[in-house]
């Protein structure tokens, strides 16, 4: 499903060059759970920018879905992440001024899904993750742990192939990330590829592989039993 070749990711500021990724050889298999471990300023969240395709590889090749996406266009690029890839980040991204419903529906009207059928998906998928209750309150009105849930209700409602985690317990309390593990457990199981990135050792252990960055490389590449 996804698969990168030599892959490499320099940022320049002035004068100054980063490589954040360094010859990147890495294939994810459709149905898989990835956690991406390692060093704070690793590569990580790099890693998970190209495959969400939200920055291209500065060189090598680029396999979404066996299209080559390294040398697309902004545009092109745009119509693949939409409703294809669920993003869930540490700071959730919700917007205040609209109601958790209204956030959730947000991922829909982007796609064009009619009003009908926005309702009752948005509606299905607050239930599902125990926050339909709250669906007329504003992220500010909700507790971390079901902010997070509205994240991740809105990151599924389009029903994307993957979705990409980039430290979504790192703002929640053990119990809540307890949850949020979960959660991601569940989707999985249901056939959504699944990559996050985590400092967790314990949050890491629940995927079913595990790859090890230093440095903006791989440096492991572990399959675990599933449990």
């Amino acid at each position: 499903m996804l698969k990168l070749v030599n892959v490499n990711k320099v940022h320049q500021s002035g004068d100054v060059r980063t490589r954040a990724l360094d010859g990147i050889n890495l294939e994810i298999a459709a149905g898989e759970y990835v956690a991406v471990v390692g060093p704070s300023g690793c590569g990580k969240s790099t890693l998970l920018s190209v495959l969400g395709l939200l920055e291209p590889p500065t060189s090598g090749e680029f396999l979404f879905e066996a299209q080559d996406v390294a040398r697309c266009g902004e545009g092109m690029l745009t119509d693949l992440r939409r409703g294809r890839i669920g993003f869930i980040f540490q700071s959730f991204n919700l917007i205040d001024e609209l109601t958790v419903f209204e956030n959730v529906e947000l991922a829909l009207i982007y796609t064009g899904v009619p009003k009908a059928e926005r309702k009752e998906r948005v509606d299905r998928m607050l239930e599902k993750l125990g926050v339909g209750h709250r669906s007329g309150h504003r992220p500010s009105q909700l507790s971390g742990g079901q902010q997070q849930r509205v994240a991740i209700a809105r990151a599924l409602v389009a029903k994307p192939s993957v979705l990409l985690a980039d430290e979504p317990t790192g703002n929640l309390d053990t119990a809540h990330g307890t949850e949020v593990m979960n959660i991601l457990r569940d989707i999985n199981a249901e056939g959504t590829t699944v990559v996050m990135v985590t400092h967790s050792p314990e949050h890491a252990r629940q995927a079913n592989r595990v790859v090890q960055m230093l440095d903006g490389k791989v440096v492991d590449d572990l399959a675990r039993a599933a449990a």
